[in-house]
């Protein structure tokens, strides 16, 4: 059971994880310290697509689901709903790419509507 747990612990994480590269430059109108977390965050997201590496949380959840004897990600809420958010089906290089293109061209607006805040505020 606790296994399951952090199996889907990791999942949750994985994807605000995701959702924090691609939207947390926003945060920076909040807290501009976040900038030295969310930079990284960035380069890693589109690293891992651009280069079609595997993120070290993949994994680790596959790990966590084999402790918990399960064979993949069938069943339940998280992975009816989250699994194929952050494991599109058919997932390519190709298709790689264009969610690092995606992924870069995102955070691009987020900052360019960030700058225009910070500089010509209202």
């Amino acid at each position: 059971m606790i296994y399951r747990v952090l199996a889907d612990a990791v999942i949750v994480f994985h994807l605000v994880f995701i959702l924090f590269g691609l939207l947390g430059g926003l945060f920076i109108l909040w807290r501009k310290w976040i900038l030295l977390f969310h930079l990284p965050s960035v380069v890693w997201i589109v690293l891992i697509e651009f280069k079609g590496w595997i993120c070290p949380l993949t994994p680790l959840e596959n790990y966590f689901h084999e402790l918990a004897g399960q064979a993949g990600y069938t069943g339940g809420f998280i992975e009816h709903y989250l699994i194929p958010i952050i494991y599109p089906a058919g997932l390519t290089s190709d298709i790689q790419f264009v969610l690092g293109c995606i992924a870069f061209g995102i955070n691009i607006l987020v900052y360019l509507f960030v700058i225009q805040r910070v500089i010509w505020k209202p």
